[in-house]
């Protein structure tokens, strides 16, 4: 009788321990997110900046199809890099994600002294979103109407004019650093805490011009509010059309001119695979959508599908081109 009591209770353990093992991976395959605990999305930057914007466009369809809900959490400042310590500090679960671009991701680790994190090492790759270029505007009032008149105005300008940015390290602050550069005129770099307050500053005419995404200054260029100079990409915008690149300026040293920003989504490293795999495939469904396609593309952003390997691959190229162009530029977090 102890034997076979013995007996039942080493099966009954074995059985607890293999459910024990089963019961994460059957949650996960299921139409509910695991426990439906809210999920946290990350937007290292404040409210109304392209990240935010696509963080809750994202999140309100994610919650729905994990029959959960995802709560935005914006924690700005440092070019994305104060919110990023905070994603890759969380618990890997899949109850974080963190919306990572091109600075937060791929330039900052070259830029700062020292960032609480590695862009790589500290995360691992969800989504690709898609790419974008950036583009340069002044406000309706502006006398600048050519790259070449905010160049000789700059050059006019002690101290050259202001540019305002989401953040020192973003793509704004490096394709303002890379003109001058490649130009040799001088301009004031005006960091702000995202795209948000700095785009009302330009509106406002607070400042001289300013480089930003697409997304951001789209609608402003389309209600008159703004004025676009130039875009950064290699060619001209189907979105818009009548805007010259800034390699089209003619001026000397500007013909290989280009800066593309990104946008993508990780979580933390050690995420389990089978989750990560699920919020891949989740989220890939959604971009997917004619609906988000069509939003995407109004946003002058370029969409991608890429598998994990394919953005973890994406992401390494990135981070050594900007720290090449950093270290070439002498460019100082400030």
């Amino acid at each position: 009788m102890q034997r076979r009591t013995l007996i039942r209770g080493a099966l009954a353990t074995s059985i607890a321990s293999s459910l024990a093992t089963a019961l994460p991976a059957f949650a996960q395959s299921s139409n509910t997110w695991p426990t439906g605990k809210a999920i946290t999305y990350l937007v290292p930057f404040p409210a109304g900046g392209t990240t935010d914007v696509l963080g809750r466009l994202i999140g309100q369809k994610l919650g729905t199809v994990l029959g959960t809900s995802v709560i935005i959490d914006n924690k700005g400042g440092a070019g994305g890099s104060v919110g990023s310590e905070v994603g890759a500090r969380a618990a890997p679960d899949g109850f974080t994600l963190v919306g990572g671009t091109i600075s937060s991701h791929a330039i900052n680790v070259s830029l700062y002294p020292k960032i609480g994190y590695d862009p790589q090492k500290s995360f691992a790759p969800v989504t690709l979103i898609g790419t974008n270029p950036v583009v340069l505007v002044v406000n309706q009032a502006s006398p600048y109407k050519t790259l070449k008149d905010v160049l000789d105005a700059s050059k006019a300008k002690p101290g050259g004019l202001s540019s305002a940015s989401a953040g020192t390290g973003t793509s704004q602050h490096l394709a303002l650093e890379l003109l001058a550069f490649k130009s040799g005129v001088k301009f004031t770099h005006i960091p702000y805490k995202g795209s948000g307050p700095a785009i009302q500053d330009a509106i406002g005419g607070q400042v001289d011009m300013m480089f930003d995404t697409t997304v951001v200054a789209g609608p402003h260029i389309q209600s008159g509010k703004l004025r676009a100079i130039a875009v950064t990409s290699a060619q001209r915008l189907a979105s818009m059309p009548d805007v010259p690149t800034v390699a089209e300026s003619g001026v000397q040293g500007l013909k290989d001119f280009e800066v593309v920003s990104w946008q993508a989504i990780f979580v933390p490293a050690g995420t389990p695979a089978p989750v990560v795999d699920r919020l891949h495939t989740e989220i890939r469904k959604i971009l997917a959508t004619p609906e988000m396609q069509d939003k995407l593309k109004g946003f002058g952003m370029e969409p991608t599908d890429l598998s994990t390997a394919q953005i973890a691959a994406f992401q390494k190229a990135e981070v050594e081109k900007w720290a090449q162009v950093i270290k070439a530029a002498g460019i100082k977090a400030e």
